[in-house]
């Protein structure tokens, strides 16, 4: 918040207590825009900026959504690097709603936690709550889905490097209308997989077609999505008036396995043979991946070794202040496995 009003923690924590010593404009500027943006003044942070207590042995962690396989395998990397180290987890769920993050970061500075790791949810678009951590001297790392208007360490996958791999073996094997699905375009990582998805379509001289970026990052939305693009239903019979339907795809990069395997499912449904007639390939090489039919060719993240990296640098910072003075950013290798879903003959 301070940052945002370009005035100091101190004046912004005697507005929220009205004292004054502040001018009643500037106090009434300060507290509208803390009711506006969810802030509420945590007096056991204020107190620990103050004191020289030692920080306890609690790491705080948000991630967006426990069923996704991913962030469990990142999870089991922050508790086995935590543990040796005799730290314990407070771990939450946002549930991908920007207000529950709210509430959480709230809850943390509330326990005392002595940092966190966070992955933001999808709909996160202001951050003064993570600025609230980082003010109240507890330090913050981000991983997978980071948010570039924070000045804090990150730990991510190299999702550019992923996403042109992937679609430079599409390429490879004959593949030249492929679909990107990706989500929301806010998002880093949908930034960097696109850009990858680009630059191996324009490195072979494949135009880019618009129609064919599309925001799917689910099963259920994977499922409503395919049959349109293959002229199937309501939307054929709108389209018979048309001269011309644009061909379809001829191969689909996923940004991550749910969406991949929910496009296989649908594409079997219309009678349509994979890899012959479609390629798919997904992101994240989860247990999902593994049971499909055909098994699916995606992308490994290494969650594990993310959440391993994360927690490390936090420990660091942690152990060394003056190590939280200088953001600490770490990537991830990727490696594509080739399984199923896409052709093994190069064209």
């Amino acid at each position: 918040m301070a940052q945002a009003l370009g005035v100091s923690v101190a004046t912004v924590s005697r507005a929220l207590s009205n004292s004054p010593s502040i001018s009643a404009e500037m106090r009434e500027k300060i507290q509208q825009y803390a009711q506006e943006n969810n802030f509420t003044p945590n007096v056991l942070a204020s107190r620990l900026r103050q004191t020289n207590v030692k920080h306890s042995k609690v790491i705080g962690v948000i991630v967006p959504e426990f069923v996704h396989y991913y962030f469990s395998t990142i999870l089991s990397g922050i508790e086995e690097e935590a543990s040796s180290h005799g730290y314990t987890l407070l771990v939450a769920q946002s549930n991908e709603s920007y207000e529950r993050e709210v509430e959480i970061c709230q809850n943390f500075l509330e326990n005392r936690v002595c940092g966190v790791i966070v992955s933001q949810a999808k709909n996160t678009v202001k951050y003064d709550h993570f600025r609230n951590l980082i003010e109240a001297g507890c330090p913050l790392v981000f991983y997978d889905r980071i948010c570039t208007g924070i000045n804090a360490s990150r730990v991510v996958v190299d999702d550019y490097d992923g996403a042109f791999n992937a679609v430079s073996h599409l390429i490879e094997t004959g593949c030249r209308r492929i679909a990107f699905l990706g989500s929301r375009p806010n998002m880093e990582i949908t930034k960097n997989r696109y850009n990858g998805y680009a630059d191996a379509l324009l490195q072979a001289k494949i135009p880019i077609d618009n129609s064919l970026v599309i925001n799917c990052d689910n099963g259920d939305m994977a499922t409503e999505l395919v049959p349109r693009l293959y002229h199937v239903g309501e939307s054929a019979i709108l389209s018979q008036t048309q001269q011309q339907q644009p061909p379809s795809p001829d191969a689909f990069f996923c940004i991550n396995d749910e969406t991949a395997v929910s496009v296989v499912h649908a594409l079997k449904r219309l009678g349509l043979s994979i890899p012959k007639d479609v390629s798919v390939c997904g992101f994240a090489n989860d247990n999902l991946s593994r049971s499909c039919d055909p098994l699916l060719t995606t992308v490994e993240q290494r969650g594990r070794e993310v959440g391993r990296l994360a927690t490390e640098i936090l420990i660091s910072s942690l152990d060394n202040p003056q190590v939280s003075q200088h953001p600490i950013k770490r990537i991830v290798r990727t490696k594509l496995i080739i399984r199923g879903t896409t052709k093994d003959n190069i064209q």
